[in-house]
């Protein structure tokens, strides 16, 4: 995505100290009132080195944000696509993409789910350069309207994006998706990013942070979006997946390059479970229960809530966009080519 003429690159110094403190972000084992999904395989237990013959090493630890996006993951698991694939996984809790790069590096996580914005910085800052870098095996989440909103009090004085400027709006994690098309849709709404302030907060607390008046407004997913609007007549003020981020891609799972070169086979069949499951997750019954199942939400509630799109494979032009745009708001300091960091599945 071109930049637009008369772009201030001073306007997104905030976003490039955020990103450039990445690596101070560490990876969280268990997430604190941070979850939405998880199931029965939570608990992580010490990956076998040795294979089965039909893998390299056939126990893998996954790395996975207890959000929406992860839902393949789940329908994988009780479907049995990673066991017909000779996999076991045992999946453990992450704060955030950030938060994936430490334990990919240090092993303690063989692929991890992560947003791409927190991938991409890592790549470009080398930070995983002894690990021979991060490859991405696989999409995950693709945005659609309305699953990225800024909410805010119902009988508030916020009403538009505009009235955002010198507000203060909490956000899950720094340095993530979230900020960049935060930032990125605010300023096309005629709102300097500077002005407002981003605020730290758990998903599952920024209702009631809302409410309390912690903070003027929030950026949410579902089923929080749907949560906050239903019980606290929260009202939308800015759609964050609209105009320059219209359909950007949100996630996927990494590895490390180092990993992926001595463990082809295992990468494969981890992209075919995958691929199962992200088709799977594109009829929306098979993902609703879940929402009932592992995160405590009513029927109804899962009912409404908006859904992204699922991709069943790797589009480097897809995913350069996201590269782009941070590029075009100071989150990359130079051109970043994402090509080079997908693993293809053969056949693709």
């Amino acid at each position: 995505m071109a930049p637009r003429s008369g772009r201030s690159a001073r306007s997104f110094a905030t976003l490039r100290a955020i990103v450039g403190g990445l690596s101070a972000l560490t990876l969280l084992a268990t997430v604190s009132g941070c979850g939405m999904l998880g199931g029965p395989s939570a608990e992580t237990t010490a990956p076998a080195e040795s294979g089965n013959g039909q893998v390299e090493k056939s126990k893998i630890t996954l790395g996975v944000i207890p959000v929406i996006d992860t839902a393949p993951v789940y329908i994988a698991q009780k479907k049995g696509y990673f066991t017909e694939e000779g996999l076991e996984v045992n999946v453990t809790k992450i704060q955030g993409g950030a938060a994936a790069i430490p334990g990919l590096k240090n092993g303690d996580l063989d692929f991890s789910f992560g947003n791409f914005v927190s991938f991409f910085a890592a790549q470009a800052k080398g930070a995983v350069s002894d690990a021979d870098g991060l490859k991405i095996v696989s999409d995950g989440y693709q945005a659609k309207p309305e699953m990225f909103l800024i909410l805010a009090k119902g009988d508030s004085n916020i009403k538009s994006a505009k009235d955002l400027a010198g507000k203060t709006v909490a956000i899950n994690t720094f340095a993530n998706i979230a900020e960049l098309t935060a930032k990125a849709t605010l300023e096309t709404n005629g709102v300097d990013p500077k002005s407002v302030t981003f605020k730290e907060i758990a998903f599952p607390d920024m209702q009631a942070a809302v409410k309390n008046g912690q903070v003027d407004a929030a950026f949410m997913v579902e089923p929080f979006i749907t949560k906050a609007s239903r019980e606290e007549g929260q009202v939308t003020v800015l759609d964050a997946a609209s105009g320059p981020t219209d359909g950007i891609p949100i996630a996927g799972y990494a590895a490390t390059g180092k990993f992926a070169a001595a463990n082809p086979k295992t990468v494969a069949a981890f992209q075919r479970a995958m691929a199962k499951g992200q088709k799977d997750a594109a009829d929306r019954p098979t993902v609703e229960p879940l929402l009932v199942e592992y995160a405590g939400v009513d029927k109804e509630t899962a009912s409404l809530v908006h859904f992204g799109d699922y991709p069943t494979s790797l589009d480097a032009t897809r995913l350069q966009r996201v590269a782009d745009l941070m590029k075009t708001y100071g989150a990359l300091e130079n051109d970043l080519d994402v090509k080079p960091m997908l693993v293809v599945p053969s056949g693709s």
